[in-house]
């Protein structure tokens, strides 16, 4: 309970920002906009605490402007390897895909996906494999199956959800993945497990995760149409079967559909597949470095093409320059996302949900109610570790003082931070799937968080269960 006591936050008003963005994305269907209005609604409250009366208007009113100004440098300072990563993945899927590396790696795939059915399933198993890190799991298979789909007429938003179903939902699974080690040395770090190395406690908790069972093991039940498709989703395949346009309908307009078409000779299969292996090396071998790890893959790339001049010595930078242009809206979009996240630890949203949550909890709600409020604050938030390194210290002590299983607690708070990467149309890992899969993040949010719905009621009833058991 103590570190309960020592957080601060400033009360209800520290929901204002989260309901002002999701309430302006549902009307204007438009992320960078809603994220903005966000963090300004944040920073006129920052900018009035403290104050009353007149003096909180006049405050608030000629102060916010700073604290904004002051959230944006500080976040652009902070996120520098952020811009760096996003345009160096950029600057790769052009090289991948102008030099028919992506096609040629289509090709092979083309071998084991030659139905519908079994390419949404290579998809899955594919994301499967790529554990390591979400960020490389999206650009891989976003990057390597955005040919094959098209082939057979899957919507880019089907294949969106495909890959981000198999991202963080199965980082989390993997203790030696950058999730799991990060969130082993959380939970070693506390020492409120004795006897029990971080790593030990947190694979033990791994049973538990249930969220992210549920998450990557309903996939292939949509694909094989054991749970039929729903909603926009429904719609959107049927639009891409009845007409073969994959692409959301945005696509299609001013002219964008003539860039689908361009002739690209597809060149061999290793183009593709040296790099990605590269870049899972690099990121194993320098502590999960995915920034160095991009860096590396991209010149390997450039340098294997060059030698079988399929680009030129100038198409260096030329790509590299294309890159960070075409991932200037996602780095937008992420940067104004992790503002974001600043405003609301600056109000203390955490800490208030849990403050008013906790007095309610009992050992057989536990784990319900503890996946269900950290899964919406990490929905809310956009921010799974920033909320899970909040969460540990709270959550873990609550459930030993009150004889629940720690095991379960883990699996409960890890599980709820999956569902919000899984969930939340702002965050950076739905950012770099959108961008892969070429679509836009509320397409994704229109589309898929619909079918997300599915295993999160699952894994609130299980967990209910759960708690009811080992009560």
């Amino acid at each position: 309970m103590e570190a309960l006591e020592a957080l601060q936050s400033y009360g209800p008003v520290s929901l204002l920002p989260v309901a002002c963005v999701i309430i302006t994305a549902v009307i204007t269907r438009r992320a960078v906009e809603a994220l903005l209005v966000g963090t300004l609604v944040g920073s006129v409250i920052v900018a009035g605490m403290g104050l009353s009366g007149g003096a909180w208007f006049s405050g608030a009113a000629t102060g916010f402007w700073t604290v904004w100004f002051n959230f944006t440098i500080a976040e652009i300072g902070d996120s520098a390897g952020y811009i760096i990563m996003f345009g160096m993945f950029g600057a790769l899927i052009r090289l991948l895909d102008d030099s028919g590396a992506a096609l040629g790696f289509a090709d092979v795939g083309a071998l084991v996906s030659n139905s519908r059915k079994k390419t949404m399933l290579f998809t899955w198993i594919l994301g499967i494999v790529i554990f390591i890190e979400d960020y490389l799991n999206a650009l891989g298979v976003g990057v390597a199956m955005r040919t094959l789909t098209d082939k057979w007429k899957i919507s880019r938003e089907f294949l969106a959800f495909l890959v981000n179903s198999t991202g963080a939902a199965v980082c989390i699974l993997v203790p030696i993945s950058t999730w799991g080690v990060l969130y082993s040395g959380q939970i070693e770090e506390l020492g409120l497990i004795e006897g029990m190395h971080g790593i030990e406690a947190y694979a033990r908790s791994i049973p538990f995760m249930l969220y992210a069972w549920i998450a990557v093991l309903v996939v292939p039940l949509f694909c094989l149409g054991v749970i039929p498709l729903f909603g926009p989703m429904k719609k959107a395949e049927a639009r891409a079967l009845e007409t073969g346009k994959t692409f959301p309908d945005w696509y299609y307009e001013g002219g964008s559909a003539d860039e689908m078409t361009a002739a690209v000779k597809p060149s061999s299969a290793w183009n593709f597949i040296v790099p990605m292996v590269v870049m899972v090396i690099i990121t194993l071998r320098f502590d999960f470095n995915i920034t160095l790890a991009v860096i590396v893959s991209y010149v390997v790339c450039f340098l294997m093409l060059f030698f079988q001049k399929k680009v030129k010595l100038g198409d260096f930078l030329d790509k590299l320059v294309i890159g960070f242009k075409d991932m200037l809206y996602v780095t937008m979009l992420v940067l104004i996302a992790f503002m974001l996240q600043d405003v609301n630890d600056a109000l203390g949203l955490t800490p208030f949900v849990i403050k008013t949550v906790a007095p309610v909890l009992s050992p057989a709600l536990f784990p319900m109610i503890t996946f269900l409020i950290v899964a919406l604050l990490a929905f809310c938030t956009g921010s799974f570790w920033g909320v899970a390194m909040i969460s540990f210290p709270i959550i873990l002590p609550l459930a030993l003082a009150m004889n629940v299983n720690p095991f379960l607690a883990i699996g409960a708070v890890s599980a709820a931070t999956s569902f919000g990467s899984h969930a939340c149309f702002y965050s950076d890992a739905v950012t770099v799937t959108a961008a892969s899969t070429g679509i836009r993040n509320m397409d994704y949010a229109r589309t898929s968080i619909p079918l997300i719905m599915v295993p999160f009621a699952i894994a609130i009833a299980l967990y209910l269960i759960v708690g009811f058991v080992f009560a």
